[in-house]
């Protein structure tokens, strides 16, 4: 694999942009500033630290940078895990209650009071509409903060970022197959095609989207929780999941996902 340049990268840094990890410092969205509620998606649904989930100090600086511009609101850190292992637990042996202020709370995702989300996609792939937290609707802003990873699937790679970090929200009770602990419905036909329908389910309520590359991970095979940590020293991040996401990878030297394109399509369509 070629070096990676560790100059700042950004691309329309309204959108998206890229920096090395010592120099992050999250910018909230707009929707931010002065809100009631905000919900964080952060990616820390396995009983492992980094790179398989998300870093304390992306974490910590992307809640400390919303606190600064929203001081009285309630921020909600929302996550649905997917291993036998509970969020509590996993919060406690990462003692990332350390980065909470009084105002912040844990929330596991399967606990909460669930709505259908219509498909807004002209071309739904299996779902007309898709159960999800209601809560998603009702805050005044949303951030999803993924880990980079990429493992493999029927032979084919499949990137994990911002968008890939929303399957954690949908009721393991509603979407689980074989395995209860994971979301084995979401991975019927396949996991790229399904994530054009959490995309126009859920994921277009999304304000901003942050991935942490400080160091991305990569396994051979299925498994999210087992694989090798390649060093990269970035953290991605902006308004639109999808264009942090394509900026990751190219960032990255990661195969490009095909979805990304789909959905970027089938959004120019909607504004028609």
């Amino acid at each position: 694999m070629s070096a990676i340049d560790s100059s700042p990268t950004a691309v329309n840094p309204a959108i998206a942009q890229g920096v090395p990890s010592d120099r992050f410092v999250y910018q909230p969205p707009a929707s931010a500033v002065g809100a009631r509620q905000i919900l964080v998606k952060p990616n820390l649904g396995y009983p492992v630290g980094p790179p398989v989930t998300v870093g304390d100090r992306v974490l910590g600086e992307v809640l400390h940078a919303l606190r600064s511009v929203a001081p009285a609101a309630e921020i909600l850190i929302v996550e649905g895990v997917c291993s036998p292992v509970s969020l509590v637990e996993i919060a406690a042996r990462r003692g990332l209650h350390r980065l909470f202020d009084e105002g912040m709370r844990l929330v596991d995702a399967d606990s909460l009071p669930l709505v259908e989300y219509e498909n807004r996609s002209p071309e739904p792939v299996r779902f007309r509409s898709m159960l999800a937290p209601a809560l998603i609707q009702e805050v005044d802003c949303r951030i999803s903060i993924g880990a980079l990873k990429r493992t493999h699937l029927k032979d084919e790679p499949l990137i994990s970022a911002s968008l890939k970090n929303l399957y954690g929200l949908f009721p393991r009770d509603r979407y689980k197959a074989r395995s209860p602990h994971s979301r084995g419905q979401l991975h019927r036909p396949s996991v790229p095609r399904v994530l054009q329908d959490v995309y126009f389910c859920i994921g277009h309520w999304f304000d901003g989207g942050v991935v942490d590359g400080t160091v991305k991970y990569f396994s051979a095979d299925y498994r999210p929780d087992r694989g090798q940590s390649i060093a990269l020293d970035r953290v991605f991040f902006g308004s639109d999941l999808l264009a942090v996401d394509r900026l990751a990878c190219q960032v990255a030297q990661e195969p490009m996902p095909d979805y990304l394109g789909v959905i970027d399509r089938l959004r120019s369509q909607q504004d028609h």
